[in-house]
């Protein structure tokens, strides 16, 4: 087991029990996993959808068609759809989930949109990011080289063989970052937790 897997594990615990200790379950909310993949690399992914106690009180929304996914958890709602506006009506959900979705959305634009829809859809929202400034990135394990312009660093990660990583694919947001997007959504009752690993902020979890 590597060691950067055995972070990962930890990690999604961590973020795991900060969601149980801030969000009250039952068995009739409604709880929206905003991301979910359906290829899964490893035994992280679809954590909610793992974990979850209530899985028919759940729905999945994502950018694949859900195949794969919809047969290792039918008790899940799998719902596709093209990005964009979310397929559901206001304050459709109690709680919405997303993990390390939102620096994958798009430019600082399209970020915004996609928080102003979790806040249209459900009333509350648990949703992380990695940290812009932790040393390492997460998604390539590249150090350092995201402190550069993002063009530096495409053009590095298309040199290493790593060019899936380049252009949309991800733009990462540091603490500032996520305060003035939450403000220019209009959200302002909101706290946002910074897990650590070895004194460094590795992500944010944000709950409003």
């Amino acid at each position: 087991m590597s060691i950067a897997y055995k972070v990962s594990v930890f990690n999604r615990k961590r973020k795991w029990d900060l969601f149980l200790n801030n969000i009250v379950l039952t068995k009739e909310m409604r709880v929206l996993d905003v991301g979910f993949s359906e290829k899964e690399y490893s035994s992280t992914d679809n954590f909610i959808e793992k974990h979850y106690p209530y899985p028919e009180k759940l729905t999945a929304l994502g950018v694949n068609v859900p195949v794969e996914f919809k047969k290792r958890y039918p008790l899940v709602t799998a719902v596709h759809y093209g990005g964009g506006i979310f397929p559901f009506a206001d304050k459709a959900f109690d709680v919405c989930w997303s993990n390390a979705v939102i620096e994958h959305v798009g430019d600082r634009d399209k970020q915004l949109f996609f928080l102003k829809e979790i806040r249209r859809v459900s009333r509350r929202a648990f949703i992380t990011t990695p940290n812009k400034h932790f040393p390492i990135e997460t998604h390539t394990r590249t150090p350092l080289m995201h402190y550069f312009p993002k063009k530096i660093f495409d053009r590095y990660l298309t040199l290493m063989g790593k060019k899936w990583a380049t252009g949309n694919y991800m733009h990462l947001l540091s603490f500032s970052d996520c305060n003035n997007l939450l403000c220019d959504a209009s959200i302002h009752e909101y706290k946002i937790i910074k897990n650590r690993l070895f004194g460094f902020i590795l992500d944010f979890v944000i709950i409003f």
